[in-house]
């Protein structure tokens, strides 16, 4: 099925991110508008790699031209996307960094170790977290480091859930090293003992993102105060998506995991515990979370 790339913001965000869309009620009507068009857009970014709208890959790489000034032809998605990256400050080369990690999922996947692990969820999230920061009102650079952490930390969370789906696809985001480099296809055929060696790896994973958790939330205190309870409850509802599948074993094949409206709730009530952290010193960045990043955007 191929992808409406002119699809409201508000409907693509309800249908694709919906632990984003239940935490960006709290946002106010302005940020919450464009929280969904950078939602919206990443998403066309992302259905173009996958090739659900046409020409899509092709069409990409003409984007990545046009942003880095290699190219005067203007796609479409490019003319409409640069005047809400104009006017929200969001940097190019993070734009590109996003662009090359969509791309990056187009050839064959089985990343070799964590640095590759955390360099591929800096480009896909991190930087989603970066460009939030401008489209949230954080004026302090303090707090940018942060949000890379926690998009990284989402997105270690995705893998995580997602490691049959991926398999399916011929993608292994789980490091070669901590599976003695099995193959997609090794991993779906495993079964009983051999199935915990990726369960155990899974676990590993969970608790690599609890760290880069840790950092982002902390960094939340950097956003206004909507912004902060908001993208609170986001990270919340979304961790909780380790938190079961930990509970289960981290049975890894046995289905998708989700978060149901009741944890959702939970999740956010528990959210505002984390307001009084805006009254305390705000947190330094522990520099080893990044040493895998060295040379991308806004990172060190």
């Amino acid at each position: 099925m191929k992808t409406n790339e002119t699809l409201n913001p508000e409907i693509s965000l309800a249908q694709n991110g919906k632990s984003f869309h239940w935490a960006s009620r709290l946002l106010g009507v302005r940020a919450g508008r464009d929280a969904a068009r950078l939602y919206s857009l990443c998403r066309i970014l992302d259905d173009m790699a996958d090739g659900d709208i046409e020409n899509g890959p092709a069409r990409l790489h003409q984007i990545r031209a046009g942003l880095i000034g290699e190219t005067h032809a203007q796609d479409p998605v490019l003319s409409s996307l640069m005047p809400f990256v104009a006017a929200q400050g969001i940097s190019k080369p993070v734009l590109v960094a996003l662009i090359d990690g969509l791309l990056e999922d187009q050839q064959e996947v089985a990343l070799a170790d964590e640095a590759a692990l955390l360099r591929y969820s800096y480009r896909v999230a991190g930087t989603v977290g970066l460009m939030m920061c401008n489209v949230l009102g954080c004026r302090d650079r303090a707090g940018l480091v942060h949000a890379v952490d926690l998009g990284i930390a989402m997105q270690l969370t995705n893998i995580a859930r997602d490691v049959a789906e991926d398999a399916k696809m011929g993608r292994r985001y789980l490091p070669g090293t901590w599976l003695d480099n099995m193959t997609p296809a090794q991993i779906l055929a495993t079964q009983g003992p051999q199935r915990e060696v990726i369960s155990s790896a899974v676990a590993r994973l969970l608790r690599l993102a609890d760290i880069y958790y840790a950092s982002g939330t902390a960094g939340l205190v950097y956003l206004p105060l909507r912004a902060h309870l908001a993208i609170t409850v986001a990270a919340r509802v979304y961790r909780q998506i380790g938190v079961q599948l930990a509970a289960k074993g981290c049975r890894w094949y046995g289905g998708r995991e989700v978060t149901s409206k009741p944890v959702k709730l939970v999740c956010s009530i528990k959210a505002m515990t984390s307001l009084p952290d805006r009254a305390r010193a705000h947190p330094s960045h522990d520099a080893s979370l990044h040493i895998a990043l060295k040379g991308l955007p806004h990172v060190g």
